[in-house]
């Protein structure tokens, strides 16, 4: 029975509790408690929100609704409100459950509608079935005999003396009196009405559990009320619109949709929370004086339709598209919303750059890089020349005299990307040594086009070289010719740039290499989108079996550790590869319940966040394995960057937390070294060492290292060092 109950309804205890912490777009599970022991301040209203949230994702579930959504809570936050609103205003009996009963199923038919309806437009349903479940059910139930209106709110110190009796009369009585300003008293009992609780205490804990989970939605909760009760002001406006059913609760909600839940927390996300307050209140007032006709409140009628508007209109932006940001991917918390918009930004913003390697193999130098000394100026300043140096640093041997003297001459040109043959020109003469042909200035080139509007040509090539034909296909790291002395050329090199139109003679691009080995003072450093600068020696990264084998994790592959504690403890750790519906690729702990999601293009891979517990070993390794570069170069440098929350002092944290829409002061950096590799035959036997850290300024207020061993089989073991303690993970089964 147990079972079948599970897959039924998987995650029941989820889509209820996020259902709660879905009305402030959080899936917290403690700010979910906090919210239940709010609801419950009037016995019957959370009796009745409870009773609401089970029979939607119940009936859900039963239907055969998204699983996944269920579990967010996405169809149940909105029957969840119903029920409170209904729990409070009505007295609770027989009948009344029986009528609950039904408007949560109302409500669930609305919500899908809208998700229907909305959504094509990528527009979220926010509230709006609540509304109209409500209201419907308001004006419906004025000819229900058998349904009481409730006259609880009226006596507020009975009420405190049946929550907490004597105790709890006096706490409130305290409260009350203590001469709390107008506006924060309003503050308060706005936050507690979202839960249809019109009282101090629910609003101050409901303000706390926000804190706890969100600094950044409580900032802007204080934003936005404070914004609309300095504005009620300033117009001279009627104060006491915000106190009558305390609906100023449609800026709080507002000020968190807008400021860090859909759109990524900044200065500019800020300005529009103020921005749009005069908007909500011109809805709120007018909405107000039609629907009192009809006795039923407006409720959060205000906040929806400035949340959908404004979302609805940033649409047709053409430019500007970072004042504000909307949030791609949702985390549900305005923290995570930046501090991962921000490092993927800094990681992966120019991988969206269509990737291009080196036109050869080897290492080469760049003789001349963008804005060049002698050419590559003006509309042609995006280029580079490659040459070879030997190890006297001379580009050619002997006295240098002719072509066959220079390292680079005839050496194999490849493609750097997949693409197509545009055109080739093979028909000019070399030139002899110190000669320049300037009647053919490019000399022999191809053309290569890889997407719309986007070419690559290499020129100074040798004549006769070429192994390709106009038209064909070509791909990444296939040899097309040879490096010659064409053109106006003086030497043999390699001209290689990156244009928008398929001529010769067009103007250069400012494109990037996606990946390369920079070589300079026998340090070498990955690059990833960047430009190869002047004088540098530069490679494309030659992938290495071991490394390869170690970091290209297969879904449905398994790991066992056996894991050796500073104590002296042993314990296994098992670890699954597993992918989702859209292919994204994760290390699971099962006995953490931890996901650490990765990528690999082949030549890098790369964690790109992390779920569950901190103090797992699985995030240990994603700390230590956040980077990791598929080639082999003993001493090599790979440099990169966490998410400011990932690996960072806890009171540092929170502080970052309330400034971070405006600047950053910490830094959680990576670094890792290539130490050694004892069997290059083999390509095996390599050690790796890993540092984290978290910088405020100057100064490292958190370390961690990690040393990993790989061998002819993959990953071996890993030792993690942090505040002196060692924990070292041995590989004992790998499937």
């Amino acid at each position: 029975m147990k079972k079948g109950l599970a897959y039924t309804f998987p995650s029941f205890l989820s889509s209820v509790l996020n259902s709660y912490s879905q009305i402030f777009f959080s899936n917290s599970k403690l700010f979910s408690l906090i919210l239940i022991a709010v609801s419950f301040f009037d016995l019957w209203a959370g009796v009745s929100g409870v009773i609401a949230v089970m029979t939607t994702n119940i009936v859900a579930y039963l239907i055969g609704f998204n699983r996944i959504n269920i579990k967010k809570g996405y169809y149940g936050f909105n029957s969840l409100l119903v029920g409170l609103g209904l729990g409070v205003y009505y007295q609770p009996g027989t009948e009344f459950f029986i009528i609950l009963g039904f408007a949560a199923l109302l409500t669930l038919f609305l919500t899908l509608l809208l998700e229907g309806v909305i959504g094509k437009y990528g527009l979220p349903f926010l509230s709006l079935s609540f509304l109209m479940g409500t209201w419907l059910v308001s004006l419906a139930s004025r000819q229900f005999t058998t349904l009481h209106v409730s006259e609880r709110g009226i006596y507020m110190t009975n009420e405190m003396f049946m929550l907490g009796g004597q105790q709890m009369v006096e706490s409130y009585n305290w409260l009350t009196n203590l001469g709390i300003h107008e506006s924060v008293r309003l503050y308060f009992t706005s936050l507690g009405a979202i839960f249809f609780q019109y009282h101090l205490f629910a609003g101050i804990l409901i303000a706390v559990g926000l804190l706890i989970c969100s600094r950044i939605s409580f900032i802007l909760s204080l934003v936005g009320f404070f914004s609309a009760y300095a504005y009620y002001n300033f117009i001279g406006a009627n104060i006491h619109e915000l106190s009558y059913s305390y609906i100023g609760f449609n800026f709080i909600l507002t000020s968190i949709a807008i400021g860090g839940f859909f759109i990524i927390p900044s200065k500019w996300s800020f300005l529009w929370v103020i921005l749009l307050t005069p908007l909500i209140s011109i809805i709120l007032t007018s909405t107000q004086a039609i629907f009192s006709i009809f006795q039923i409140s407006v409720y959060s009628l205000p906040f929806n339709v400035v949340v959908l508007l404004f979302l609805y209109v940033l649409n047709f932006r053409e430019r500007f598209f970072d004042k504000p940001e909307l949030v791609v991917y949702q985390q549900f918390s305005p923290e995570k919303n930046l501090y991962s918009h921000t490092n993927y930004a800094a990681r992966f913003g120019k991988s969206l750059y269509f990737p291009f390697i080196l036109p050869f193999w080897g290492d080469w130098k760049v003789t001349q890089g963008h804005d060049g000394k002698f050419t590559h100026q003006g509309n042609w300043r995006h280029a580079w020349d490659f040459e070879i140096m030997g190890e006297d640093g001379h580009s050619y041997s002997g006295d240098g005299s002719s072509r066959e003297d220079y390292h680079a001459y005839n050496k194999p040109v490849i493609a750097p990307a997949d693409g197509y043959v545009e055109e080739i020109v093979d028909n000019v003469e070399e030139n002899e040594i110190g000669n320049v042909d300037l009647e053919h200035n490019w000399g022999n080139t191809i053309i290569l086009r890889h997407a719309d509007h986007l070419y690559s040509k290499l020129s100074h090539l040798k004549n006769g070289s070429f192994k390709v034909a106009e038209g064909d296909a070509v791909k990444k790291g296939q040899v097309v010719a040879a490096c010659g002395n064409s053109g106006r050329s003086p030497v043999p090199h390699i001209h290689f740039q990156i244009q928008g139109t398929p001529f010769i003679g067009s103007r250069t691009l400012d494109y990037p290499i996606s990946h390369f080995i920079r070589h300079k003072d026998d340090v070498f450093e990955l690059k990833s989108y960047e430009l190869p600068g002047n004088d540098v020696v530069v490679s494309n990264i030659s992938r290495n079996t071991s490394l390869e084998k170690a970091f290209h994790f297969i879904p449905g592959q398994e790991f066992r550790f056996m894991v050796t504690t500073a104590g002296g403890d042993e314990y296994p750790v098992d670890w699954e590869v597993q992918a989702d519906a859209v292919n994204q690729t994760c290390i699971y702990c099962r006995k953490t319940k931890s996901r650490a999601w990765f990528r690999n293009d082949g030549d890098i891979h790369y964690f790109t966040h992390f779920e569950g517990n901190k103090s797992s070993l699985l995030f240990k390794f994603f700390l230590g394995a956040y980077k990791i570069m598929m080639g082999y170069y003993r001493n090599l440098l790979v440099k990169d960057r966490y998410p400011e929350n990932t690996f960072n002092n806890i009171v540092v944290g929170l502080i970052q937390d309330v400034v971070a829409p405006f600047f950053f002061f910490t830094r959680s950096e990576f670094s890792l070294r290539y130490l050694g590799m004892d069997d290059a035959l083999m390509q095996t036997n390599i050690h790796l060492r890993s540092e984290v850290s978290a910088r405020l300024g100057g100064y490292e207020i958190r370390k961690l290292s990690c040393e990993m061993f790989v061998g002819i089989n993959g990953l071996e073991r890993f030792i993690i060092r942090e505040n002196e303690k060692e924990t070292e993970a041995k590989l004992v089964t790998s499937q």
